[in-house]
């Protein structure tokens, strides 16, 4: 379908409404309406949403969800879990919903019901995973596994990563997992430096089992193991693979039993409730990997069956339409108070601005609007003393969620306490700031009341839940998903493609077979002058 949002009339009721906005204060809104945050509160799946400190009127959110209508999303929802293949550029359906369909209902491909192979694959992971957890799996010399070691990279690493520092309360200590991502050799000795080869199993996560990075690093990982081992047998004691390549995976020296297999219909960095995820099942237990699930399943189901006025995806989709179409925003930050969550945003960076960081619309043609949003964050409260300073008094409009729970898994004297005051104070600084008056009355010296005075009008989300649980991170993290998916929608791209990271790919390959051969006018034909004089630099001072 063609659409050209910009031309909509209801894209142009946003930005005439916009227009009328910018200057209103949420001190005003607030002031009007003492119902307000009731209003503007959502709950679902473990999770409360209160959107009330967004620079928005009960207009504005009608007027973006007539938006939403107009660009059919309701009818685009429910053709993703239906199974249509919107990844056209592809030809592939989009169903990472059918790898936490806890319902079990069937979901069809191609005339094939997709879901008895799902429970397959999850079975074989159960099975494998409580093997190594209990100590049933043992090494080539008979020793117990009890190093873990990822290796992947992309949506093969960042969401198994994630999830296992956000649940490492449930994990079972007796095993150490590690991720290694990076071809840089840094990454692989200082994840491997202190471990025990007889004690150390690595799951060797790729598709193709071609990614350049990791098949890098698991060639790295085999002469690692078989340095200490010395026996070509070793190798099926002491890795597993997640892939689709059965005769690569095979000629690595890895049974074809320890083999997980994943589907074209999952994109890398929707993969984590995939067989991707045997990291994170291996470290909290199938049991909680199963309560993950279920978190998803009830946020998928919410975000299916919901209508758009309290859908809590949409919401959030919609408001951040707002901000960085009609708003002037360019970013937006990801504050989760809880520390287990310190590497929640740099998964979503990967979901979000590479789902939606496209300039070419469905169309074929060129978006005329901003399409994705630039996500970055930290934990609080280590942000406050970081890059609160610009989101409080800088120039730039920054909208913000903040993630918070009400109960800590570790509960040590007024620490908890003392971090969601930080969490709630944050967010009222933000929304209303501090008035000249006040600083004033303060008796502040006149040549700093400019100083200490702050604007205010910053808008943020917060979202919160009682703990942080399988389930939770599990509902936390598809409400993230299909938020991603609402703004491909409204934006009117493809969500669930990746070309812009083919072509350095392609690039690197031919730069890397010319550092062993050529002279240096070789270089220079092919390159531009820039990048030929950088190689240069490089093959004359790595020969020294």
């Amino acid at each position: 379908m063609k659409i050209r949002i910009n031309q909509m009339e209801e894209w142009a009721a946003l930005v005439r409404h916009s227009e009328t906005m910018r200057s209103v204060h949420m001190r005003d809104l607030f002031g009007k309406d003492p119902q307000r945050a009731g209003r503007f509160s959502q709950e679902a799946c473990g999770l409360f949403l209160d959107y009330s400190k967004n620079r928005i009127t009960e207009e504005t959110f009608a007027l973006l969800l007539e938006l939403g209508a107009a660009v059919n999303l309701t009818e685009q929802i429910q053709a993703m879990f239906s199974g249509e293949r919107i990844n056209v550029t592809e030809n592939r359906p989009v169903l990472h919903v059918a790898l936490r369909n806890r319902s079990n209902r069937p979901v069809v491909v191609d005339g094939e019901d997709v879901m008895p192979a799902v429970n397959a694959v999850l079975e074989r992971m159960r099975a494998f995973a409580a093997a190594v957890r209990d100590g049933s799996w043992r090494g080539f010399t008979g020793k117990r596994i009890r190093n873990v070691v990822n290796i992947g990279i992309g949506g093969s690493d960042l969401g198994p990563y994630m999830a296992c520092e956000a649940l490492k309360a449930y994990s079972s200590r007796e095993l150490l997992v590690r991720f290694v991502s990076n071809v840089d050799a840094t990454h692989f000795y200082e994840q491997t430096r202190d471990l025990d080869p007889a004690e150390t199993l690595f799951i060797v996560a790729s598709k193709t089992f071609t990614t350049q990075e990791t098949m890098t690093n698991a060639q790295t990982a085999r002469s690692w193991l078989l340095d200490a081992l010395k026996d070509e047998a070793a190798v099926a004691s002491h890795f597993a693979a997640v892939s689709t390549n059965a005769e690569a995976v095979q000629a690595f020296g890895i049974n074809h039993e320890n083999m997980f297999e994943f589907w074209d219909w999952v994109g890398g960095r929707y993969s984590m409730c995939s067989a991707i995820g045997l990291p994170i099942m291996i470290s909290i237990g199938p049991d909680n990997f199963d309560s993950m699930l279920d978190g998803f399943h009830a946020m998928d189901l919410h975000f299916l069956e919901s209508p758009l006025q309290n859908n809590m995806p949409v919401i959030l989709a919609l408001l951040g339409v707002w901000y960085n179409n009609f708003m002037g925003a360019e970013t937006h930050a990801i504050l989760p108070y809880d520390q287990y969550l310190h590497r929640f945003a740099a998964h979503l960076q990967q979901v979000d601005m590479e789902s939606n960081g496209k300039s070419t619309g469905r169309d074929g043609g060129r978006t005329a609007w901003q399409t994705g949003t630039v996500i970055w964050g930290e934990p609080g409260t280590n942000g406050q003393h970081a890059f609160f300073q610009l989101m409080h008094q800088g120039t730039r409009l920054i909208p913000a969620d903040f993630i918070g729970f009400s109960r800590s898994l570790n509960a040590l004297g007024d620490h908890h306490d003392k971090l969601m005051a930080n969490f709630f104070a944050q967010t009222e600084a933000l929304a209303f700031g501090k008035l000249r008056e006040e600083v004033e009355a303060e008796g502040t010296a006149a040549e700093l009341v400019a100083h200490k005075t702050f604007a205010g009008n910053r808008p943020t989300n917060t979202i919160m839940a009682e703990e942080l649980t399988p389930y939770v991170l599990g509902a936390l993290m598809a409400l993230y998903e299909h938020k991603i998916f609402v703004q491909g929608a409204v934006w009117n791209v493809y969500s669930f493609d990746q070309w812009g990271v083919q072509l350095g790919k392609v690039l690197a390959g031919r730069i890397l077979n010319e550092f062993a051969a050529g002279e240096e006018k070789d270089i220079a034909v092919a390159h531009d002058p820039s990048t030929a004089q950088l190689i240069n630099r490089y093959r004359q001072q790595r020969r020294k």
